[in-house]
């Protein structure tokens, strides 16, 4: 049986990460060039001259203001070196499923608290690069929840369970693209109007079942194949909706696999994780300078940010 060239692809061994990547100065000369690719410009006027000083620091020669490496960006006052950054990187891009900041803290060697703070600094990088994305052309879409049972309500809309949108889109042969994740407010028709209008491009053919929220897709803008599915594991089974149900399978896998227990303000985050990574699955050597161009231009997210619940994007 021929294997997927995707699935098999090499992507960035350990050596060769640690020849490119393994000393404190590759690292900061790497975050230069993905900071300012065309040279050092300014945060403050713009300016595109300077020189740098002993302490590390960069001085504009017009404004004088002065900037490190890390400010501004991600990374911003990190007591932790750029290798060992760079390092979580490597380990967070590199493999299929994702990986628990308590793992993190045992293959960085730093402790739990900082593994943490690292890790989810990383997946907001990854959670705003994917939100600019729009899916486009052939698209099957779900309805589905994250998070395990509570006592009570059970089914659709149980208490501590987080709502997102799973949506696939296919190439002409039928094939997976591209994904998205993203957590909605509920599933209502005005808030899959909002999401359809930030994610789905027009001229889009999308394909739901008959969730009455999914009516929010009948309008000029898309060609909508509204399927009634009855709901069960024969629903599942459905070719329409075969990607979007194997992502979906997929996703709670990974998570459920690699994480002891997720809050819901954080949902978007691990959605995210698994967005980008498939996304981007075709070249995973090139998924590590991919997310330190993210990093350089995401500004700082401080923990007390970190803990609070993300906007429904």
């Amino acid at each position: 049986m021929a294997r997927n060239p995707i699935q098999f692809q090499p992507g960035l061994s350990l050596p060769a990460f640690l020849e490119q990547y393994g000393t404190e100065e590759q690292c900061r000369a790497a975050l230069f060039q993905h900071r300012w690719p065309k040279g050092f410009v300014c945060p403050e006027c713009g300016n595109t001259t300077g020189c740098q000083l002993a302490r590390g620091l960069y001085q504009c020669h017009h404004c004088h203001h002065q900037t490190s490496l890390t400010a501004g960006t991600i990374f911003h006052a990190t007591h932790l070196p750029l290798a060992t950054w760079f390092l979580a990187i490597y380990l967070l891009t590199q493999r299929k499923n994702g990986l628990s900041a308590l793992q993190l803290s045992r293959e960085l060697g730093v402790s739990y608290n900082t593994a943490w703070k690292l890790k989810h600094k990383l997946l907001q990088v990854m959670h705003e690069r994917n939100q600019g994305e729009r899916l486009a052309g052939r698209i099957e879409i779900d309805d589905a929840y994250l998070g395990g049972e509570r006592p009570g309500k059970r089914g659709r809309g149980a208490e501590h369970k987080v709502p997102f949108v799973a949506a696939v889109q296919t190439d002409d042969d039928g094939y997976p693209q591209r994904v998205q994740l993203r957590r909605v407010s509920g599933f209502t028709l005005a808030e899959v109007r909002r999401y359809a209008h930030a994610a789905i491009a027009p001229g889009s053919q999308v394909v739901s079942d008959g969730l009455g929220c999914f009516r929010a897709f009948e309008s000029p803008d898309y060609t909508h194949e509204r399927l009634i599915t009855g709901g069960g594991r024969a629903s599942a089974q459905i070719p329409a909706f075969n990607w979007v149900n194997t992502v979906l399978g997929n996703v709670k896998n990974a998570i459920t696999g690699s994480y002891h227990a997720i809050r819901g303000q954080h949902v978007p985050r691990y959605l995210a994780e698994f967005e980008y990574r498939f996304n981007r699955r075709y070249d995973l050597k090139a998924m590590i300078p991919r997310l330190l161009t993210g990093a350089a231009r995401t500004p700082p997210m401080p923990y007390r940010l970190l803990k609070l619940a993300e906007p429904y994007t």
